[in-house]
C-alpha cells in the first residue's frame, strides 16, 4: 500500500516531485483541456467504482477500508463512509444529476436548443477547476471532482494535511476504471497544509474556477490567492433551524423528529437544526415546550452513541451553558442540560438567529410568522435548511416567506439531513458552477447539422461488449425482473414478424431517444421552421410508431397536424389540403394507399414536397411515381428503430437506398457473421447486434435485432462521422421452400424491373398435396396478366425456375386489390411473407 501523499495523473509522487510539477501546471491545462472528455467515460467508470463499493469484500472496498481504517476512522463510520459514496457513484444518480442540473446526458456536444434556428449551445468546462476541500468530510472531496469530471474540467484538489488518503485512492481506482485513461489525465490531488502559502499560490494563479469548503476566514484567504476573473466557489458555512406553528410544537412525533434531526451527524452539517422557531411571542409557551422538548431529546438522544468531545468543543459548549445560565436571572433564558451533559436545550426570548455550540445542542426561540422576514434577512448570506411543520396551508405560507428571508431549502421536520439525487446545494446547481454556457451561431447551410460535434468525430468507442447474444424471447424474459420504477412506458410490437412483444422505458429514456430521434430527422432534411407535418402513423393498441414522432415533432418544435392513419382515406385527404400539410410521415403501405385512393384530390392540391416514412421500405418504382406524379420533392426514412431497442439510425440529406447513420450515442452496434457469432470483414454483410449505452431502465446488451446490414465505409459526404450502415432485410426475408432459399427482396426486384410494376408484392406459402406452394400477390392496380408474371419471376429467379421444373414446388401468381393483402392489425405494415405450412411431424 503505497504511502505517497499526491496522485498527479495516474502515480504517487512524493512532496519532491509535486513541487516539481506545480510549476509546470499551465502547461498541463493546456494540454488536457485540448482533448474532450466525454460524459459517458466518466460515468461508465463511476458505474463501475460504485458498484465495487456496494460490494463489501470487493478489492476496491477493501482496500479503501484499510485507508480509511489505517488513518483512524472507526470501522464502522468507515463503512458508512463508503455506502454514501457508492450511492452517490450510482451511475443512475449521476445520470439523474446530469439530466436536472444540465438539460441531458451530454451536455458536452453543441447542439440546436432550438431546432427551428440553427443555433447551437453545450456546457463547456470553465477549465482548470481547483477544489479546497474541507478536513471534516472525508466524501466531499472526491465528490467535488466527479462533478469536475462531469463537466469535463481539469481538476486539483488540495485535501487537508490531516485527512486520511482516501480522496487520493478513491480517485485512483476512478482513474483505474477508464480503460482510456482519460480520467486519469483529469485528475490531480495534492495533500498539504493551507500554511503553505507558496503551493496554494502555484495552484490559483492558473486557475479558471477555484471551489473552497469552510469559514469566512477560510474562503478570505483563498479569495486574495485567485487572479482576476477565475471564477470564486464557495461552499461556506450555512446556518439551519426548525419553524413549528402551535398546532405541531406539541405534536410528540413531531418533537421525536426534530430531536433526531439533532442528534444525527452531531449538528455538523450545515443542515442540522441549530435553532428551533416557534410561532408565538409568549414566553410562558417558549419555556413550556423547552420543558417538553428536553424530555424527547433525552430519549432520543440515548439512542444515539455520543462521541468523545475534543477539549475546544467542550470549552465552547460550557461558555455558551455559562453565559445563558447567567441570563436566566434576567428571565431571559433557560437552560435544560442532560446529567452526562451528552444535550443541552437553551431557550432564549430573544429571536435573533444564534449559532449553536453544536453536539446536541439547540437553541428554542420565539419567532411569531409577522416577524419571520424582519429577524431572518439581515442573516441571509448564511441560512440554508428549514424545517417547517404545520398544516398544509401554513407549510406553503412560511416556505414562501423563509425562501424570501434567504432559506435555500424546506425540509419537513426529520428530514433535514435527507436530499435527492439531483438536489441544488447552497442554491446552486455544482455542475453549472462548474461549466461554462457556450454558444455557437451558424448560417442556414447548417439547417441539416443537429450536432456540431458529428462533424469531427463520430462518438467516444466504448469497450466492445461481451456476454452472450439476447434475442426477442431472452428481452421478455428480462422484463419479468424488470424493477417497477424502470417500467414507465409501455409498448407492444406491430407483431410483423411473430407475436407483438412487450417493451419498457423509463420516462427519461423515452425522452433521451426521443431527441435522438429528432436530431436524426434534422439530419434528414425536415425543416422545423417551414414543414407542415402530418402525423399518419398507426395509433393504439400501445403501438409507438403514432405516438414517438408525435413527441419527436413536439421535441423539434414544429407544426404538426396529429391526424394518425384511419381507413377513412376521403377525410385524412381533405384535413391535409385543409391544414395545408406539406410533409407526410407514415408507413409506405397506407401512404401508398392513401395517395392512390385520393389521387386525384392530392394531385390538384399538389402541397405534398416531403415524405417521411418508418417500418417498410419505398421502392424505387413506388419513389417515381411519388415524385412524377405528386410532385413530392423528398422521400427519405424518418427512422431506423426498433419498438424493444428504441431509435437505432437516421438517414441524412446524402444517404442513398437503405443507407442509415447510426445513432451511436444511443447504441454500439456490432456486424456479425450470418453463421457464426464472430465479426465480419470490413464491408461484409452479418447480423445486427446492438447494445444500449444510455438506458437506465431494460439495459438491452448484444441484441440481434433480426436485420441485416453492412458498414459503409468513410466519412459520409454530409459531413457527419457518425457510422453508417446499409440495411439488407431481415432474417425473415430469407425463406426456404422446396429445399431452395428465396428471398423476398429478389421477387420485389424483379417485379420492379422487369414488370414496371410499383405495388406492393406479398409471398404466401403453403403445403400442397404432394409438394409445397409458393403464391405471389400483386395489387390488381399494377400488376400484368398473372401468366405473364409468372413467367417473367420463373425466367429471373432461377432457383426458381429449376424448383418448379424440378416439381419440388409450385409457383403462382394471384392478383388482388388494396384490400386483400394481409397486414398486422396494430401497425397496419404489410406482412411480406406469409407462412401457412403445416409442420412436419
Amino acid at each position: 500500500m503505497t504511502t505517497e501523499p499526491h496522485f498527479w495523473q495516474g502515480s504517487f509522487i512524493d512532496d519532491a516531485e509535486a513541487g516539481r510539477r506545480l510549476a509546470e501546471l499551465p502547461a498541463l491545462a493546456e494540454r488536457s483541456l485540448a482533448e474532450p472528455l466525454s460524459t459517458e467515460t466518466v460515468l461508465n467508470a463511476c458505474a463501475a467504482v460504485g458498484a465495487s463499493l456496494r460490494t463489501p469484500g470487493s478489492p476496491v472496498h477493501t482496500r479503501l477500508t484499510a485507508h480509511l481504517v489505517d488513518g483512524g476512522t472507526d470501522p464502522d463510520e468507515a463503512a458508512a463512509t463508503l455506502a454514501e459514496l457508492a450511492a452517490v457513484l450510482d451511475r443512475q444518480a449521476l445520470e439523474r444529476k446530469l439530466r436536472r442540473e444540465l438539460g441531458g446526458l451530454h451536455p458536452e456536444r453543441l447542439r440546436r436548443p432550438d431546432a427551428r434556428e440553427t443555433v447551437f449551445e453545450a456546457w463547456a468546462p470553465v477549465g482548470l477547476l481547483v477544489h479546497i476541500a474541507p478536513g471534516n468530510a472525508a466524501a466531499v472531496a472526491p465528490l467535488s471532482v466527479v462533478e469536475g469530471l462531469l463537466t469535463g474540467n481539469l481538476n486539483v484538489l488540495k485535501t487537508s494535511s490531516g485527512d486520511t488518503l482516501l480522496a487520493q485512492h478513491l480517485l485512483a481506482e476512478l482513474a483505474a476504471a477508464d480503460p482510456t485513461g482519460a480520467l486519469a489525465r483529469r485528475i490531480v490531488v495534492l495533500r498539504f497544509p493551507s500554511a503553505r502559502t507558496e503551493w496554494l499560490r502555484l495552484l490559483c494563479a492558473p486557475a479558471d474556477a477555484v471551489a473552497v469548503w469552510g469559514g469566512e476566514d477560510a474562503v478570505q484567504a483563498v479569495s486574495e490567492l485567485v487572479p482576476a476573473g477565475c471564477r470564486l466557489v464557495e461552499w461556506g458555512h450555512k446556518v439551519s433551524f426548525a419553524y413549528l406553528t402551535r398546532d405541531a410544537w406539541s405534536d410528540p412525533a413531531t418533537q421525536d423528529a426534530l430531536a433526531a434531526d439533532v442528534c444525527r451527524f452531531e449538528q455538523q452539517a450545515c443542515s442540522s437544526p441549530q435553532v428551533v422557531y416557534l410561532d408565538t411571542d409568549d414566553t410562558d409557551e417558549l419555556f413550556a415546550f423547552a420543558e417538553s422538548f428536553a424530555t424527547r431529546l433525552a430519549a432520543v438522544s440515548a439512542k444515539y452513541p455520543a462521541p468523545e468531545l475534543e477539549p475546544a468543543e467542550y470549552a465552547e459548549i460550557t461558555t455558551t451553558e455559562l453565559v445563558t445560565g447567567l441570563e436566566q436571572h434576567l428571565g431571559l433564558t433557560r437552560v435544560i442540560t442532560a446529567d452526562d451533559g451528552s444535550w443541552r436545550v437553551l431557550a432564549d426570548t430573544r429571536s435573533a438567529l444564534a449559532a449553536s455550540p453544536l453536539h446536541r445542542s439547540i437553541w428554542v426561540k420565539p419567532l411569531p410568522r409577522t416577524a419571520v422576514s424582519a429577524t431572518l434577512r439581515p442573516m441571509r448570506r448564511y441560512l440554508q435548511t428549514a424545517a417547517i411543520a404545520g398544516s398544509r396551508a401554513d407549510i406553503a405560507r412560511l416556505s414562501h416567506a423563509v425562501i424570501a428571508a434567504g432559506v435555500l431549502r424546506v425540509t419537513p421536520v426529520g428530514a433535514m439531513l435527507d436530499s435527492y439525487h439531483g438536489e441544488p446545494h447552497d442554491g446552486v446547481y455544482a455542475l453549472q458552477r462548474y461549466s461554462r454556457r457556450v454558444s455557437v451561431q451558424a448560417d442556414e447551410s447548417f439547417g441539416a447539422t443537429a450536432c456540431l460535434d458529428d462533424l469531427i468525430a463520430p462518438a467516444a468507442p466504448l469497450a466492445a461488449p461481451t456476454g452472450p447474444l439476447l434475442d426477442k424471447a431472452g428481452v421478455q424474459e428480462q422484463l419479468r425482473t424488470l424493477a417497477p420504477e424502470h417500467a414507465h412506458l409501455y409498448f407492444r410490437s406491430g407483431g410483423t414478424t411473430g407475436a407483438p412483444a412487450l417493451s419498457v422505458f423509463t420516462n427519461d429514456d423515452y425522452d433521451t431517444q426521443m431527441r435522438a430521434a429528432a436530431n436524426g430527422l434534422l439530419a434528414a432534411g425536415f425543416d422545423p421552421a417551414r414543414d407542415r407535418a402530418a402525423n399518419l402513423f398507426y395509433c393504439g393498441g400501445m403501438y409507438g410508431s403514432f405516438i414517438s414522432f408525435f413527441s419527436i415533432l413536439e421535441r423539434l418544435n414544429a407544426t404538426q397536424i396529429p391526424m394518425a392513419a384511419g381507413p377513412d382515406h376521403a377525410a385524412v385527404a381533405e384535413a391535409l389540403v385543409a391544414y395545408r400539410a406539406d410533409t407526410l410521415f407514415g408507413m409506405p403501405s397506407y401512404l401508398w394507399q392513401l395517395l392512390h385512393d385520393q389521387g386525384e384530390l392530392l394531385r390538384e392540391y399538389g402541397g405534398i414536397r416531403k415524405v417521411f416514412y418508418g417500418g417498410e421500405h419505398f421502392t424505387a418504382e413506388q419513389r417515381r411515381v411519388l415524385t412524377e406524379d405528386f410532385g413530392v420533392q423528398v422521400i427519405r426514412s424518418a427512422a431506423y428503430g426498433s419498438t424493444d431497442l428504441g431509435p437505432l439510425g437516421y438517414q441524412c440529406t446524402h444517404s442513398e437506398g437503405s443507407v442509415h447513420h447510426v445513432l451511436s450515442e444511443l447504441h454500439t452496434l456490432e456486424i456479425l457473421d450470418p453463421a457464426a457469432d464472430r465479426p465480419v470483414s470490413a464491408g461484409q454483410p452479418g447480423r445486427l447486434v446492438f447494445s444500449s449505452r444510455t438506458r437506465a431502465g431494460q439495459r438491452l446488451e448484444r441484441y440481434q435485432i433480426g436485420d441485416l446490414g453492412r458498414a459503409v465505409d468513410g466519412v459520409c459526404p454530409c459531413g457527419s462521422h457518425t457510422p453508417r450502415i446499409e440495411l439488407l432485410g431481415r432474417y425473415g426475408d430469407v425463406v426456404r421452400v422446396g429445399t431452395y432459399f428465396f428471398n423476398y427482396r429478389r421477387f420485389v426486384e424483379v417485379a420492379e424491373e422487369q414488370l414496371g410494376y410499383r405495388g406492393e408484392l406479398q409471398l404466401i406459402l403453403t403445403s400442397g398435396g404432394d409438394r409445397e406452394e409458393l403464391s405471389v400477390r400483386l395489387d390488381e392496380r399494377y400488376a400484368p396478366a398473372p401468366e405473364e408474371a409468372r413467367a417473367v419471376l420463373l425466367t429471373a429467379i432461377g432457383e426458381l425456375g429449376s424448383a418448379v421444373g424440378e416439381g419440388l414446388l409450385t409457383c403462382t401468381v394471384e392478383t388482388s386489390g388494396a384490400g386483400g393483402f394481409e397486414r398486422t392489425p396494430t401497425s397496419g405494415k404489410l406482412r411480406t411473407v406469409i407462412d401457412r405450412r403445416q409442420p412436419t411431424t
